[in-house]
């Protein structure tokens, strides 16, 4: 049996994406020996002014006020609550890895760190959001080092990843791990791969799914090498362009073109709305600890993507800001704590919960990722005679909607390994309170007898289609715990206050026209 084999990472950024990077090909190689050199080089502050200047000469007076939102992020984030990824996922789990070895340095390029690189005698390299290396540092692995490059190579090297392919107005966005050579980005093809640019795509958002993308190809791309199946392809020579980061003017002009994309509304009735959602919020989370009842506020979700924008949609990017909004300013509980609260406590922030229900493909792709990138939890409710089969919602149909992908069951298992909870939405998403007895008795035992299957799950809870007072009467609901379920949730908005009924957990509606301040007064969970 051979030696685990031995690999050095060279970053400038332990960020959630090279950390779940490493932590990914952890689990791939148990047992790995692991160098990471980690480039921090000081900067005195003449060089911060003077890198001042440069900025302020190059974007002109839009750095004022880019400086003064960087500087302001950096305070919040001090003190303001840290995100929490999963413990694999950050610099203090991957320190927690056997043979894991962490070296932060002034110069990466350092003969002490080469003489450090030689002494760990790597089998290979990883540049993951490394600085450009030099041949003293990229030659030393024994099979030399690959390149993580979120773009198609070669039209598009250089950085920043996204940003150029919509600014050229590309069908896509790819990703490309390369052996790292002299030049920058022009090394052989190992893997590539591309996620495509829906109809409402932006830059951050074609970011977060490349993040994704990124880790799973690194992975093969290291299991392919390690194993001497690897065939590179060379780049044509001569072809490709070098992109360098765009100017803030640059920036924005993209955004205008992005946001001309979008569906237009009532821009005055936009405004008010925004600015009643901010003067709320501000004034609602200081006195809500002293004048509003301790409440349990559920948010429902359906699809996270980029390629619609209905009552039924929220962006990729929407969704990840949405999230980091709840991480920061909210206590956010996982369903089974919901249920429990036959008394809400009383919580020095406001309590919220994450739901999905149908099971759509876009909730793993997508939601799943970025949940477990702010480390919250979440339950998806799928209606079981849907999942992994050709089969539409009613509700689609009706709308005239293009069949659109929902998960596996293999999808829903992964989702479970990562710690989400999967719940009932029937069968085949039925109106429970309009279909006769037998009908909605067969529903809920079969959707019962498939999660139980397939994934293990004992103790259910349903969260009924459709969702309104209408659509579950008394009587179905007896139905429900005849049949053996411990939860029932509805869709028709409210908040649950004081006390959460398990049988009628109150859930809010969330889509793509929340704005970031209305989002956090339904999180509050005003009337």
């Amino acid at each position: 049996m051979s030696a685990p084999p031995r690999l050095v990472v060279f970053t400038s950024n332990l960020s959630y994406s090279v950390c779940k990077g490493i932590a990914d090909l952890e689990a791939l190689l148990p047992g790995s020996q692991w160098l990471v050199l980690l480039h921090k080089p000081a900067k005195p502050w003449r060089v911060l002014l003077r890198n001042q200047w440069r900025n302020l000469r190059l974007h002109g007076w839009r750095w004022v006020p880019s400086l003064i939102g960087e500087v302001n992020r950096r305070v919040h984030e001090r003190f303001s609550p840290a995100l929490c990824p999963p413990p694999a996922y950050n610099p203090q789990g991957l320190l927690a890895i056997p043979g894991m070895q962490m070296l932060e340095v002034p110069d990466i390029h350092s003969p002490d760190v080469v003489a450090r690189l030689n002494g760990f005698h790597a089998d290979l390299g990883l540049s993951l959001a490394a600085p450009i290396l030099k041949r003293q540092l990229f030659s030393v692995p024994r099979l030399g080092t690959l390149n993580l490059h979120k773009g198609r190579l070669p039209q598009f090297r250089g950085m920043p990843p996204a940003f150029w392919e919509l600014w050229h107005d590309q069908s896509e966005v790819g990703c490309s791990v390369h052996w790292v050579d002299e030049k920058l980005d022009t090394g052989a093809l190992v893997v590539e791969g591309t996620v495509p640019r829906f109809r409402f795509a932006t830059v951050k958002g074609l970011q977060l799914r490349l993040d994704e993308l990124g880790c799973e190809l690194m992975c093969t791309a290291v299991r392919d090498v390690l194993a001497g199946q690897s065939q590179a392809r060379p780049q044509p020579s001569g072809e490709g362009t070098t992109h360098r980061k765009p100017t803030l003017a640059q920036e924005a002009q993209l955004r205008r073109k992005l946001q001309q994309a979008e569906p237009s509304g009532d821009g005055a009735r936009r405004v008010a709305k925004q600015v009643y959602s901010v003067a709320a919020w501000n004034s609602c989370r200081v006195v809500r600890r002293f004048a509003m009842a301790p409440r349990v506020t559920v948010l429902l979700y359906h699809r996270v993507s980029d390629d619609v924008r209905d009552n039924l949609t929220v962006g990729v990017e929407q969704f990840d800001r949405q999230m980091g909004l709840l991480s920061r300013h909210c206590e956010v509980l996982g369903l089974d704590e919901v249920l429990a609260a036959r008394k809400v406590p009383s919580s020095s922030r406001p309590l919220v919960a994450v739901t999905f229900d149908d099971g759509y493909l876009d909730n793993y792709l997508h939601a799943a990722p970025i949940l477990r990138r702010h480390g919250l939890p979440a339950a998806f409710f799928v209606s079981t005679g849907i999942v992994g089969c050709d089969g539409r919602f009613p509700h689609d149909i009706k709308r005239g909607n293009p069949p659109i992908p929902t998960m596996s069951w293999d999808h829903l298992r992964e989702m479970q390994r990562w710690g989400f909870s999967v719940g009932s939405h029937t069968v085949n998403h039925i109106d429970c309170a309009a279909e006769p007895v037998a009908v909605v008795r067969d529903e809920l035992a079969r959707s019962q007898a498939d999660l139980r299957r397939e994934l293990g799950i004992e103790r259910q809870v349903l969260a009924y289609p459709y969702g309104g007072r209408q659509h579950m009467t008394p009587q179905r609901l007896e139905l429900v715990r005849e049949a053996g379920y411990v939860g029932c949730l509805s869709a028709y908005g409210g908040v649950n206050v004081g006390s959460v009924d398990a049988f009628n957990v109150l859930r809010r509606g969330v889509h793509w026209e929340f704005s970031d301040a209305a989002f956090m007064l339904e999180a509050l969970g005003l009337p």
